[in-house]
């Protein structure tokens, strides 16, 4: 590792801070005491802040020297509304709610760099310090930007990070192109005509017709669309009926679709609403067809990824970086960034939860989990990163 020698001595304070932050955790655009915390820091250190992008969200803007230049880094604050089993001492004091992505650590990673950045200033260019909230579920990039973010901070490149248990703690992972999902939900409804149980031909039932179209959906993925276009259909709720003779007037069908491109998804959400429509014609019934895309692709722009591919290698090695990570089809909203902007999202190795202290849960150290925690040695070598980062990307001179 070549790690910065300031932001290593200032290790324990950043593991101070990341545990405050994980024993308070705040829901998607509740973040007003971490955004506090935030606020608070940047400017004992001199940066300059904005607030109230995104409802809650933070930007520190640190410039030298006279460079037009100008690169965006960001970390997201929220957390998740579940009930964490862990019992150690930064455990969360807020019952159902919990940092179990590691937000609180990508906050603290990113206060590190802004601390080396504006105490030691070898850049020539402005750096933005984007702290966002509501990335779980709540579109909060997507809600910085339509608040102005790229017009009042003009920015060339943006750059995002997020842990990943599994990876060895320390390495890193990115893909050029697609490197996370697109998020779709959808609800459709089968209405049909209730009748006795005994009596089924009085009635239309909506359930053997949900049945038959949900049959039919797994089609689009193994028959219509290339093999080579990664996506899922997943039908992941089917409610009907109250009563063991009674055929019921509906059946509600939920799920979710996650594609790589656009293009897939667009084939995916005509098709099964044409299926459902016509099959549910066919039995006499009817559907009410909804459906929700949530968070588009994440995809890497290849100018950007080969730029930060570099800046990973200065601080862990070339050994330590996996170019060509396995993708996930689970979501991300700074895809939203990475559509108004070029720059490249990648992954920091968390482990496989041996760093956990006593009084962890019993489950595994996986995002989303209640016994998840994230790795504190990571924090001088993301903040590393950060700053590797901006110094290549706005040299002096």
């Amino acid at each position: 590792m070549n790690l910065v020698e300031p932001i290593i001595a200032f290790q324990s304070e950043l593991e101070q801070i990341r545990r405050d932050l994980h024993a308070h955790p705040e829901l998607c655009y509740e973040e007003e005491r971490t955004a506090d915390v935030v606020a608070a820091r940047l400017t004992e250190w001199g940066i300059p802040v904005v607030r109230g992008l995104g409802v809650t969200g933070v930007v520190g803007i640190i410039k030298h020297g006279t460079s037009p230049r100008a690169i965006g880094l960001r970390a997201d604050m929220d957390a998740l509304p579940m009930h964490e089993v862990n019992s150690f001492a930064h455990a969360s004091r807020h019952a159902g709610k919990m940092h179990a992505c590691g937000h609180d650590g990508h906050t603290a990673m990113l206060l590190g760099a802004a601390h080396h950045l504006a105490t030691n200033r070898h850049f020539d260019g402005t750096v933005y310090l984007i702290f966002q909230p509501a990335e779980e579920g709540g579109a909060g990039a997507r809600k910085m930007i339509e608040d102005g973010l790229f017009e009042q901070f003009p920015m060339d490149a943006v750059y995002g990070m997020h842990n990943w248990p599994g990876m060895e703690a320390g390495s890193f992972g990115v893909v050029a192109g697609p490197m996370m999902a697109s998020s779709n939900e959808f609800r459709v409804v089968v209405k049909g005509k209730g009748a006795h149980a005994a009596q089924p031909h009085r009635g239309v039932d909506p359930v053997m017709v949900a049945v038959q179209i949900a049959q039919s959906w797994q089609t689009i993925i193994s028959r219509e669309k290339s093999p080579l276009d990664t996506a899922v259909l997943s039908i992941t709720q089917i409610h009907a009926g109250s009563a063991t003779n009674v055929i019921p007037d509906e059946a509600v069908m939920i799920g979710t679709v996650r594609t790589f491109t656009t293009g897939v998804l667009d084939l995916i959400e005509r098709r099964m609403e044409e299926i459902a429509s016509h099959t549910a014609a066919g039995f006499r019934a009817s559907v009410e067809f909804g459906f929700k895309r949530n968070y588009p692709p994440l995809v890497n722009h290849p100018a950007q990824t080969a730029f930060a591919i570099e800046a990973m290698k200065a601080v862990a090695g070339a050994g330590k970086v996996d170019t060509n990570v396995e993708p996930t089809m689970g979501a991300e909203d700074f895809a939203f960034m990475l559509q108004a902007k070029p720059g490249c999202y990648v992954f920091i190795g968390n482990g496989e939860g041996a760093h956990r202290e006593g009084g962890h849960g019993l489950g595994p150290c996986q995002l989303h989990n209640a016994s998840y925690d994230f790795n504190d040695t990571l924090l001088p070598i993301g903040a590393s990163y950060w700053v590797r980062l901006a110094e290549m990307s706005l040299p002096v001179g």
